[in-house]
């Protein structure tokens, strides 16, 4: 009877018969592989060393500096807390009309009303600087059960001449029309699945007041993957006034490393003059970083009687800079203006502004 034969084996036959045995092992089960997490805590992780230096408006060897007393951070200080304690007022003031006109408990959201507080001062040719505040409140209230919404605005556009209106940043209180306080109620409706429409009944809230009513109807689309138009139709009565049509076009699109382009174009009949005024505006606009943008502009307003011709011509450039948090904001103006009036001869000004947004909800763009 043979025996049985008895191997032995070493240390490398024992790894050469276990290596296949353990892949095999390995690919049957899938075993994860095992990962180190370290663990950061919140001072760590918001260290001022840890965050981006765009977050900051100060060197980074400024970090632990103590801050110095000065009448400017006294008035800074002051200045930020009229917005912590008026913004919350404004947006419930909203919110207690919205529920009041509704009869519900609750209000909707994205309220329109802000308070707009301003400082202005505009230097031109032969004339010194001159700060002057700027005040402007909209009370947009909006109703829960209708597309209904109470609207009260310190000024209305339909009696501001058109190069006024398209001049507006460039001006301060003193060269604006005299602007009076209306109030209406807007009701929205759709045509179609496109075009927004809307429809005011109001009155100039002066004695005795001036009744009027406003048509507007609005149409956003974008015909390609470049380009985004936007068209408005108004027609609008008063009754001290008469009527008004007014037309306006925009069409924006990307231009490369940042930069927008943007074209508009009105056309309004002023009942009062029996003519037509119109405007042609180019500009371009681009988000320097997250405080600051930059917008050139030229434009060239002109007029039907007595024969079509320019009235004026403007270009300017509008630098706005975010001082804090989303309502407290800078800007500077350069601009020069060609006014017919003046046989076109240049008249250069530059303005410097300063805002507060006092509301729970607007979005100046940032």
């Amino acid at each position: 009877m043979a025996k049985a034969s008895h191997f032995r084996f070493g240390p490398a036959g024992a790894w050469f018969l276990t290596a296949p045995l353990l892949a095999i092992s390995l690919n049957s089960y899938g075993v994860e592989p095992v990962f180190n997490v370290q663990e950061h805590s919140i001072p760590d992780t918001l260290k001022p060393d840890a965050l981006p230096l765009s977050f900051y408006t100060f060197e980074p060897q400024e970090y632990w500096a103590e801050p110095n007393d000065s009448y400017w951070m006294g008035f800074s200080n002051f200045i930020l807390r009229q917005e912590r304690l008026q913004s919350p007022k404004v947006q419930s003031f909203g919110q207690w009309a919205d529920r009041t006109l509704s009869g519900e408990v609750h209000n909707l959201p994205h309220n329109g009303s802000y308070l707009r507080v301003g400082f202005a001062t505009k230097s031109e040719y032969g004339d010194p600087a001159q700060f002057k505040p700027e005040v402007r409140f909209r009370l947009d209230v909006p109703t829960t059960r209708r597309k209904l919404r109470l609207v009260i605005e310190s000024e209305n556009n339909e009696l501001i001449p058109l190069e006024e209106r398209q001049r507006d940043r460039q001006l301060t209180e003193p060269d604006r029309t005299e602007g009076q306080t209306t109030g209406a109620f807007r009701y929205l409706s759709q045509i179609g699945d496109a075009i927004n429409l809307s429809n005011d009944f109001g009155a100039r809230l002066h004695f005795p007041p001036d009744a009027f009513w406003r048509m507007t109807a609005e149409k956003r689309w974008k015909p390609d993957a470049t380009w985004n138009l936007r068209a408005q139709q108004r027609f609008y009565y008063y009754h001290q006034n008469g009527w008004g049509a007014r037309t306006w076009f925009s069409a924006i699109r990307n231009i490369g490393n940042g930069w927008q382009f943007g074209s508009s174009s009105e056309l309004e009949w002023v009942h009062s003059d029996s003519k037509f005024v119109a405007a042609q505006i180019f500009s371009t606009y681009k988000r320097l970083n997250n405080r600051s943008t930059v917008s050139p502009r030229i434009g060239v307003i002109g007029e039907s009687q007595p024969g079509w011709r320019t009235t004026s011509a403007f270009m300017d450039l509008t630098w706005r800079y975010r001082l804090y948090s989303n309502w407290l904001f800078a800007e500077l103006i350069p601009a020069l203006t060609f006014p017919r009036e003046k046989a076109f001869k240049d008249q250069g000004s530059v303005l410097f502004r300063v805002e507060m947004f006092f509301s729970g909800s607007i979005n100046p763009d940032f």
